[in-house]
């Protein structure tokens, strides 16, 4: 069974915090406390060499990076932004594709911690309570960018997933859309499936619009979940004249399935995606996105790592970055688009 950050904090009779600050050589604990501390961590085995770590400051200039099912794409324009920020402070990254699985995740953890990173930056993903439990057994830092804990204090990089889709509902409708299909991800994912979810739901509702359940389809952001999703939403054959996918993947995914039926992008019907991949410059037609900022938001995830490394006083502050609508050429106004079974 290993040992943990709480399992030293309770043996040397001091806080979770207290136990932090000294084995990342923090401010605010006595000497006596100290000596205390570093005892019960040699004593116990307390993750490798994390005295040597916590006395002498020893860095070893990387950042560990993990990666899990996210499209090529998305991760790309996060790996950008770390890249660059963490090679000009001399640092390199340790990037793990974890593939959403659990005992793969952990592995990578592991890895990491026997490497001694300087920091981890953990992406776009739900943390499990093991996971957890390990990143906070570890004595280095961890952010997470482009998703959150809900169950551990991590700092975390991200937009307002709510008020971003509040934002993509509102466009639509000021287009003069009153009739929208959406297409979210999860229920069950409680930072970017529900409130994307939500925000849908409560622009629709204080503009006095009506959600049509059938024309509501949940999926996993790729671009197959994209087509089968609007493929079912056409069986419905309830009329409608936009669809906002929260995913650029998706969004493509539905241009796609619409080429094969035959239905014309913006002409018969707007479609708006969400994160501004390459996706969306890439599609036929180029799709208006809501953007998330992702290459911006690694290089942040970075700077907050090397922040919290040099004791400035931010490990929980964290950072909402700016969303904003990129205008292409899948959305008309709803004068100029047809709808479909109208």
């Amino acid at each position: 069974m290993s040992i943990t950050i709480k399992d030293v904090a309770r043996q040397a009779g001091v806080s979770i915090a207290t136990v932090s600050r000294i084995v990342n050589g923090q401010k605010g604990y006595g000497e006596k406390t100290k000596e205390r501390v570093l005892k019960t961590i040699e004593e116990l085995g307390y993750t490798p060499n994390a005295i040597a770590r916590g006395l002498v400051g020893r860095e070893t200039k990387s950042i560990g990076v993990l990666l899990p099912k996210l499209s090529g794409l998305f991760a790309s324009k996060l790996l950008e932004g770390m890249e660059e920020t963490a090679r000009n402070e001399g640092y390199s990254l340790f990037v793990c594709h974890t593939d959403s699985k659990e005992d793969r995740a952990i592995q990578d953890l592991q890895v990491l911690k026997e490497k001694q990173v300087d920091g981890i930056i953990y992406a776009s993903d739900q943390l499990s309570e093991s996971q957890g439990q390990m990143l906070n057994s570890m004595v280095c830092p961890a952010v997470f960018v482009s998703t959150q804990s809900l169950t551990h204090p991590f700092p975390y990089v991200k937009v307002d997933d709510y008020q971003a889709a509040c934002t993509g509902t509102r466009y639509l409708i000021e287009k003069g859309h009153k009739q929208i299909a959406f297409i979210g991800g999860s229920l069950e994912d409680p930072i970017a499936g529900k409130p994307r979810d939500e925000g849908f739901r409560k622009t629709m509702k204080d503009h006095h619009l009506k959600v049509e359940e059938s024309l509501t389809a949940y999926g996993d952001f790729r671009f197959q979940s994209g087509k089968e999703n609007f493929k079912n939403i056409l069986k419905a054959e309830k009329p409608f004249t936009a669809v906002f996918a929260v995913s650029d993947e998706m969004a493509a995914g539905v241009l796609s399935e619409a080429y094969e039926q035959g239905i014309s992008v913006p002409d018969d019907l707007a479609v708006l995606g969400y994160d501004n991949t390459m996706a969306a410059e890439m599609a036929i037609p180029p799709l208006t996105t809501i953007a998330q900022p992702l290459e911006e938001m690694g290089q942040k995830a970075v700077e907050l790592i090397l922040s919290i490394r040099e004791n400035k006083g931010n490990i929980n502050k964290n950072k909402i970055v700016k969303h904003r609508i990129i205008e292409r050429k899948s959305v008309l106004e709803r004068s100029k688009t047809k709808g479909l079974f109208l």
